[in-house]
C-alpha cells in the first residue's frame, strides 16, 4: 500500500527508570487512546528506551531478551488494530551484549525492520553499558522510503544526508532529550528537515528520572522546515498529517541533491 497522506500520532510519555512492567502498562493505554481517537492514526511512534529508561547500572538485568515481549506486543497491536508502528526503542539484551535498539512493524504485524542506535552518547556513559548498532536505519513505511536515527544520532548530519541519499523522504526519530538542550532539539530537528528536504517526525519522552527532566516537544516537521506539529512538556498523543508530495515538490523547487559537489568535500 502506498499513501501520500499519513495519519501520525506521536505518544509522548513519561517513563519509569527500571520498571519494565510499569511502562508497559502506560504504554498500552496510551496506544488504545491513539487508536479510538477522532482520526485513526496511520502510524503510531513513542519514545526511546521506553521500556526500561536509562537504568544503565542493572541494564542487563532489565533488558528485553531478544526484543521477545515488546515484539510479541507491538506485532500484536500493530495486527489487531491494522497500524503501522515504529516502536520507539527499547533495551534488548542479545548474546553479545544489550543494544538499543527500535522495531518497525506493519499493518498485518510483521516485523518489517530494525535498527540498534550507532551513536552512543558518552555524556550518559551509554558506550560503557550499551554496545552500538552497526547499520544505518533503513526502512519502507507503506511503501515509502524512510530512515530512522535515535536520539544522539541527530547531531550526526552525514548519517541523515546518507538516508537521504538514499531516497528516505521521513525520518523518524525516538528519542530521550532532556532539559537544558531544548534550543538543541529543535534547531537539529529542524536542519535535518531542511537540508535534506524530508519529513522529520521525532517522539520524546517528558517527565522527571531522578535529577534529569525531559522536556517532550515531540515535534513533526515538513520539508520546508515549517512545523507542523508540536507538543508542550505534558504527557501526551500529538497527532498531524503530512503529505509526502510536498517532499518531491520541495526536491524540484531547490535541487539541493543534483547541485552537490561530493568530489570538493
Amino acid at each position: 500500500m502506498n499513501k501520500d497522506k499519513l495519519e501520525i500520532a506521536l505518544i509522548q510519555m513519561h517513563i519509569e527508570v527500571g520498571d519494565p512492567m510499569a511502562n508497559t502498562v502506560r504504554l498500552e493505554r496510551m496506544l488504545r487512546e491513539a487508536v479510538a481517537g477522532e482520526v485513526k492514526p496511520d502510524l503510531i511512534m513513542f519514545p526511546e528506551m521506553w521500556n526500561t529508561g536509562y537504568a544503565l547500572d542493572r541494564i542487563g538485568e532489565l533488558a528485553d531478551q531478544e526484543g521477545r515481549q515488546t515484539k510479541a506486543l507491538l506485532s500484536a497491536f500493530s495486527r489487531e488494530h491494522q497500524v503501522v508502528i515504529v516502536g520507539g526503542s527499547i533495551a534488548e539484551k542479545r548474546v553479545d551484549g544489550v543494544y538499543n535498539t527500535s522495531y518497525v512493524f506493519d499493518r498485518e504485524g510483521e516485523l518489517v525492520a530494525d535498527y540498534a542506535k550507532i551513536h552512543l552518547f558518552r555524556l550518559m556513559d551509554e558506550e560503557k553499558h550499551l554496545q552500538a548498532g552497526t547499520s544505518r536505519g533503513k526502512l519502507r513505511i507503506e511503501g515509502i522510503d524512510a530512515g530512522m536515527m535515535i536520539c544522539y544520532d541527530i547531531r550526526f548530519p552525514e548519517l541523515a544526508r546518507g538516508l537521504a541519499l538514499d531516497g528516505a523522504k521521513l525520518l523518524l526519530v525516538p528519542a530521550e532529550w532532556p532539559h537544558p538542550r531544548l534550543h538543541h532539539w529543535r534547531t537539529l530537528l529542524n536542519a535535518r528537515a531542511i537540508e535534506n528536504q524530508m519529513y522529520v517526525i521525532a517522539c520524546n519522552r517528558t517527565g522527571t528520572s531522578g535529577t534529569t527532566s525531559f522536556f517532550g516537544h515531540s515535534m513533526v516537521i515538513d520539508p520546508w522546515g515549517e512545523i507542523v506539529a508540536e507538543a508542550g512538556e505534558e504527557e501526551t498523543i500529538l497527532r498531524a498529517q503530512i503529505d509526502l508530495q510536498l517532499v518531491d515538490e520541495v526536491r524540484t523547487r531547490i535541487p539541493v541533491f543534483e547541485d552537490r559537489r561530493p568530489s570538493l568535500y
